[in-house]
């Protein structure tokens, strides 16, 4: 290991954004996103601050809706969970990360 510490230089974890427009929040990814995978997406929303969740509930804040979004998208629309496509999501955050 102390070997290793001489080749590279661990980075500091990051930190949320304090002001970001998602900070707090909690959102799900629902459907096949186009401009970055799921995985992304979710690293990005945390990177921000925001909780990511795998399923719907009244206290989600936000259902970000890809291509063939089924049953979460239904739910939050059921639950008047605000729903935002992928641009929305991309547009929101933009400025932020």
């Amino acid at each position: 290991v102390l070997d290793l510490l001489e080749e590279v230089t661990p980075l500091s974890p990051e930190k949320p954004s304090a002001d970001s427009a998602v900070t707090g929040k909690t959102i799900v990814f629902t459907g096949t996103l186009v401009t970055q995978s799921r995985a992304e997406a979710k690293a990005q929303a945390e990177r921000l601050g925001a909780k990511v969740a795998g399923s719907v509930s009244g206290k989600t804040d936000f259902v970000v809706v890809g291509a063939d979004a089924g049953s979460k998208a239904k739910k939050a629309e059921s639950l008047g969970v605000p729903i935002l496509s992928e641009d929305e999501w991309q547009k929101l955050v933009s400025a932020e990360g």
